[in-house]
C-alpha cells in the first residue's frame, strides 16, 4: 500500500470513528471485549520467553482469535453489516478484486519494505561492504567506543530521516556488529543497539516524510515540508544528545582515558583492513552503486518519473534486493533461509489484530478519552495529550491512532483556531511527538524497535520484552518530557 493509499484509508477511517457513526453499531460490550483481548496479548509478549513461544505464533494465535470471535460477534449482533467490512479490493480499473477478509488488513508495503531491506542487507553484505565502512569507522573513531557510539548515533538520526526506520535501523545493526566484534567489545553491543533502535524514531520526526504519523498529521494540519523541518529539527538535535549522553551513562561507554589506552586502541584499529572481507572489487563497486541507488530512491521515492512513485518504498525495496541476488544467482536458496520470517509473520499477525481493534471500536475508544483533555487548560491539555498519544502508541498501531487525534483536532477549532486546521497550533505536535516517541516505550512500540530486539537475540544477547521495557523507559520519559517542554517553549513563541 502506498503512502497516498494508506493515508486516505486512515483518514477514512478516522472520520468515521470521530464523527461517532461508524458503517456498523458495535456493542459497548465488544469494545471492552476488544480491550481485554490487546491487554492479554500485550501481557503475553511481556512473557514471552517464559512462554517459550515464537513472537509470530503469539501473536498468530491472538489475529486468528481476533478474527473468528469478531465474525461471530458480527454474525449475532448486526449480520447486515458484518463488523469486518473487508472483503474485496477495487481496483484502478474499477475491478473488483476478491481477498481473504484478513489481507486489506495487513500493510503490505511495511512487509515488503522489511522483507526486501532484509534481502538487499543479506546480498550486500556478501561484497563487504557494511564490513568496508564499519571499518572506515571505527578506524576514525581511533577505537574510543564512546567516539563510535556518536558516529553511529549520528548516522541513525540521518537514515531514519531519509530512510524508513526499519530499513535505518538493518543497516545500522549490521554496522555496529560488525565493528565492535572487530574491536572485540561485544560487551557493548547490546547497549549500542538498543540506542540505536530508541534513536531511530527520534530520527524519524526530523522530516515530513520521515514517517507516516508525519504525513497524516501533516496533511490534516497544512504543515509544509519547509516548515516541518525548522520547527522539529532543534528537538531532534537536542534529543539525539541527550540520549547519546544517556545512552554513555547507562551502559558504560566510556572514553579512552590514559595516553597509553588510546594509543593502544589506535595501534588496533590501525592494523584493521577495510578490504579483508572484500571477495571482488567487481561486486564490491557494484554494490555501492546499488547502495547508493537504493538510499536515493528510498529517500526521493515521492518524486521518482513516470508514476514509478505509485509502486511504493516496499517495491524499490524488493527491487533492489532482487538486482543484488543477481550477483549472487547460484546461491538464491541461502539468502532467501537467511530471511527472518518470524518477524514478518509478527507484523502480519499484528497488522491483522490491530485492524479488529480499529473495527471494534477499541481505537475510537483510545481517541475519545484523548479528547476529553482538549476541554483542559491549554499547557495541561498540550502535555497530556502527547503523553496519552505516547502510552497509546506504544502497545498499538500508531499510524491509526494520529489519524483518529488529527481529526478530533480538525474538528475543534476553538481549540486549534477559527479555521480547525492552524498549522502553527502546538497541538498537532503533540500528537506528532507523542506517536512517534512512543515507540520506544516497548519493543512492539515500533518496527524500528521490533527489529532492534530481532538483531539483539540473533546475536544471542540477553534481553526480554520486558528487560526492553525497563531499560527503555527511562531513555522514554526523558524524550518525552523533552517534547513537552518543546511543545510548550513552541507555544509560547508561535
Amino acid at each position: 500500500m502506498t503512502f497516498p493509499n494508506l493515508l486516505l484509508l486512515a483518514s477514512d477511517s478516522a472520520t468515521a470513528h470521530v464523527a461517532g457513526s461508524t458503517l456498523h453499531a458495535v456493542p459497548g460490550w465488544v469494545t471492552s471485549f476488544y480491550v481485554l483481548v490487546l491487554m492479554a496479548m500485550v501481557l503475553c509478549l511481556a512473557f514471552e520467553e517464559k512462554l517459550h513461544v515464537k513472537k509470530s505464533l503469539l501473536v498468530g494465535t491472538f489475529a486468528g482469535f481476533c478474527l473468528i470471535s469478531e465474525t461471530v460477534i458480527g454474525f449475532f449482533t448486526d449480520r447486515a453489516h458484518p463488523m469486518l467490512p473487508f472483503g474485496a479490493i477495487t481496483l484502478p480499473n474499477g475491478h473488483s478484486l476478491n481477498v481473504p477478509i484478513f489481507i486489506p488488513a495487513i500493510d503490505w508495503s511495511v512487509i515488503t519494505i522489511i522483507l526486501g531491506a532484509s534481502l538487499f542487507v543479506e546480498v550486500t553484505s556478501r561484497s563487504g561492504i557494511f564490513t568496508w565502512l564499519a571499518i572506515k569507522l571505527t578506524k576514525r573513531s581511533g577505537g574510543d567506543p564512546w567516539r563510535l557510539l556518536l558516529f553511529y548515533g549520528g548516522l541513525t538520526v540521518v537514515f531514519s530521516a531519509v530512510l524508513n526506520n526499519v530499513t535505518a535501523m538493518i543497516i545500522i545493526g549490521s554496522l555496529t556488529t560488525v565493528s565492535l566484534s572487530k574491536l572485540q567489545r561485544r560487551d557493548l553491543l547490546l547497549g549500542f543497539l538498543l540506542t540505536e533502535g530508541l534513536l531511530t524514531n527520534v530520527g524519524g520526526l526530523l522530516t515530513l516524510i520521515s514517517s507516516v504519523p508525519n504525513i497524516i498529521v501533516g496533511q490534516t494540519a497544512g504543515i509544509g515540508f519547509g516548515r516541518f523541518f525548522l520547527v522539529a529539527a532543534p528537538y531532534v538535535l537536542v534529543a539525539s544528545i541527550v540520549t547519546l549522553l544517556q545512552a554513555r551513562l547507562t551502559f558504560g561507554v566510556r572514553s579512552l582515558g590514559t595516553p597509553e589506552e588510546q594509543s593502544a586502541a589506535a595501534e588496533q584499529v590501525a592494523g584493521f583492513d577495510e578490504t579483508e572481507n572484500v571477495p571482488s572489487a567487481r561486486f564490491f563497486w557494484a554494490s555501492v552503486g546499488l547502495l547508493a541507488g537504493f538510499i536515493a530512491c528510498l529517500a526521493g521515492q515521492s518524486a521518482l518519473p513516470w508514476d514509478l512513485d505509485e509502486l511504493g518504498m516496499g517495491f524499490v525495496a524488493l527491487f533492489f534486493a532482487g538486482t543484488a541476488l543477481w550477483i549472487y544467482k547460484h546461491e538464491v536458496d541461502a539468502f532467501y533461509k537467511a530471511v527472518d520470517w518470524d518477524l514478518l509473520g509478527f507484523f502480519a499477525s499484528l497488522f491483522v489484530v490491530i485492524y479488529v481493534m480499529e473495527q471494534a471500536e477499541v481505537l475510537a475508544l483510545i481517541g475519545r478519552g484523548i479528547g476529553v483533555m482538549l476541554t483542559l487548560p491549554a499547557s495541561v491539555a498540550q502535555g497530556s495529550l502527547l503523553a496519552s498519544a505516547a502510552a497509546a502508541s506504544s502497545v498499538t498501531d500508531n499510524i491509526p491512532l494520529a489519524a483518529v487525534l488529527a481529526k478530533i483536532l480538525a474538528v475543534e477549532p476553538t481549540v486549534i483556531g477559527e479555521s480547525g486546521s492552524n498549522p502553527a497550533s502546538p497541538y498537532w505536535w503533540s500528537v506528532i511527538f507523542g506517536a512517534n516517541l512512543g515507540g520506544n516505550i516497548t519493543p512492539i512500540g515500533s518496527a524500528s524497535t521490533v527489529v532492534a530486539m530481532t538483531i539483539i537475540h540473533r546475536q544471542q544477547l540477553p534481553l526480554t520484552f520486558m528487560g526492553f521495557v525497563k531499560r527503555a523507559t527511562p531513555f522514554a520519559l526523558v524524550q518525552i518530557s523533552l517534547a513537552v517542554l518543546y511543545v510548550w517553549l513552541y507555544a509560547f513563541f508561535a
